[in-house]
């Protein structure tokens, strides 16, 4: 970064009346009418930067600020804080990013800092780093500036987004209302940016990939969903760390949800030498265990669900599962089944180690758990810090962002208490996958990219593969990666590797 011009510092406009009572002439006769109260919306930071990408030098331009969204009648309902980076000069054709976090109650921080902007995190080690300050704030070389404009969107009740006006929590805190919202704030960041005609991709995170894979429909509309037509078709969608199966949905049931498990809880035995490797990569390791966990252990699954499997069976079983998850045979007997939480607590509990379900290359000492799931996982605890206290430092130092509100960067007190996981217009029990499965069917061209983490034991790549191959999804438009990384797929080494897969995915264009 060389050169930054700030515009126009701390201004703010008003949305709606200047006053509760304005004067209006009817009828040669000045009569006082009731307007709505004055919102006061943060007014555009513009800065300009420059940054190297792949060997190529890129201007452009950095915009924070928020979007007013409005009702029917015209009233303020709730600002929407965004982060856009612009190539200087760029084509108006140019493609459009947009991208977000999950959550639900995640800011988009962590795309932002982590993988996608121009500036990223750097911590002193990726890898169970050290979680006090300072923490470093560098120019990303991995950054996807170079083949698109990028649009980081911190939903409602996120970051600075907020409610105002005539907004309720109902409008917003729920799966449909979540992705109406966003949809909404595409649609006026195109119009206002002159860029309907530009490629479109959408890129979310855990929850966001639910939302991501929601959006098409969104922006497609329609008089069922949503009750207009905006015709916003999208390019692609990128999902990572996949959430496509929620409260509401039919789920894959107990016996095949345990068996989507193991192939993450097995991975993470590998990563930690509990184990015999085999000489296997990590690939070719999770491939085994992946054909046996939907085989064999399913099957055995059902049948133990359904009384029928014998003591010797059940024995040949856990010994097996065993030797995949370097647990005693004795911690799978006699219900052949152990949650994610439970497993991380025992894999290294003779070292008095607890893994992080988020990433199971991190550990914290098991003793002492505050038992919250989040700041208590040795994967979360560790990073986050970083992660926030960067973005502080990018937030003052370069994009000249002043707020005198603090920043959210997961905020679950007001979002998840309400939440309405109920859906309009879909089959009852369906997937956000179906969804996906559906913008396919209406879109041709449209391509998604499904990203995983092996040792993610929370949001599983056999899980994502699943709920994708049970949707139907065209295997033809879809391409499956998986990195040696965790939840947040791009610390460890890999967000390079990512970051080539998706620019590979924009420069396709269409077919």
């Amino acid at each position: 970064m060389i050169t930054e011009r700030t515009l126009p510092g701390r201004a703010t406009w008003f949305a709606g009346a200047l006053s509760a009572l304005t004067m209006a002439a009817v009828g040669g006769v000045s009569t006082p009418v009731r307007a709505d109260p004055p919102v006061a919306v943060a007014a555009p930071v513009t800065t300009e930067h420059e940054i190297t990408i792949r060997g190529r030098r890129i201007a452009y331009t950095a915009t924070a600020g928020a979007t007013l969204l409005r009702n029917d009648r015209d009233a303020p309902i709730a600002s929407i804080y965004s982060f856009a980076y612009v190539k200087t000069g760029g084509d108006r054709d140019r493609p459009v990013l947009f991208v977000f976090n999950g959550g639900p109650g995640s800011s988009s921080l962590w795309l932002h800092m982590g993988v996608v902007g121009p500036r990223r995190v750097r911590l002193d080690r990726e890898v169970n780093p050290g979680s006090v300050p300072p923490f470093g704030l560098v120019d990303n070389p991995d950054s996807l500036l170079d083949v698109a404009d990028l649009v980081f969107i911190d939903p409602v009740g996120t970051g600075f987004s907020r409610i105002v006006g005539e907004g309720r929590p109902e409008d917003f805190y729920g799966v449909d209302e979540d992705a109406e919202s966003v949809a909404r704030f595409i649609e006026l960041w195109l119009t206002r940016n002159g860029r309907w005609n530009a490629p479109k991709y959408l890129m979310g995170e855990s929850y966001g990939s639910a939302r991501a894979a929601l959006l098409p429909r969104a922006l497609m509309g329609g008089p069922t969903y949503g009750g207009v037509m905006r015709g916003v078709t999208v390019n692609g969608v990128i999902l990572l760390g996949s959430s496509l199966n929620g409260p509401g949905t039919a789920g894959p049931g107990p016996s095949r949800e345990a068996a989507l498990n193991l192939p993450a809880m097995a991975a993470t035995a590998w990563v930690q030498h509990r184990i015999d490797r085999r000489g296997l990569t990590i690939r070719a390791f999770d491939e085994e265990v992946t054909r046996f966990a939907t085989t064999d252990y399913l099957q055995a699954l059902d049948k133990a669900a359904a009384g029928t499997l014998g003591e010797a069976e059940r024995a040949a079983m856990a010994a097996r599962l065993s030797a995949y998850t370097g647990l005693p045979v004795q911690a799978w007997l006699p219900g052949l089944v152990l949650s994610p939480r439970a497993f991380s607590q025992q894999l290294l509990a003779d070292l008095g180690l607890t893994v992080g379900l988020y990433d199971g290359r991190y550990t914290l000492p098991s003793a002492h758990d505050g038992g919250e799931p989040v700041a208590d996982d040795p994967a979360m605890g560790r990073y986050v810090p970083g992660f926030v206290a960067a973005f502080h430092k990018m937030l003052g130092e370069d994009l000249n962002v002043h707020e005198d509100r603090p920043y959210g960067a997961i905020v679950w007190r007001d979002l998840l208490p309400g939440w309405n996981w109920k859906r309009t217009g879909v089959p009852e029990g369906q997937s956000f996958a179906g969804d996906l499965a559906t913008a396919m069917r209406r879109n041709g061209d449209l391509r998604v990219l499904v990203a995983s983490g092996y040792y993610d034991m929370v949001t599983t790549p056999a899980a994502a593969q699943d709920a994708l191959a049970k949707a139907g999804v065209p295997t033809d438009r879809l391409t499956l990666k998986t990195y040696e990384s965790g939840h947040m797929l791009y610390l460890g080494d890999t967000a390079a590797a990512f970051s080539d897969d998706v620019r590979a995915l924009i420069r396709g264009g269409r077919r």
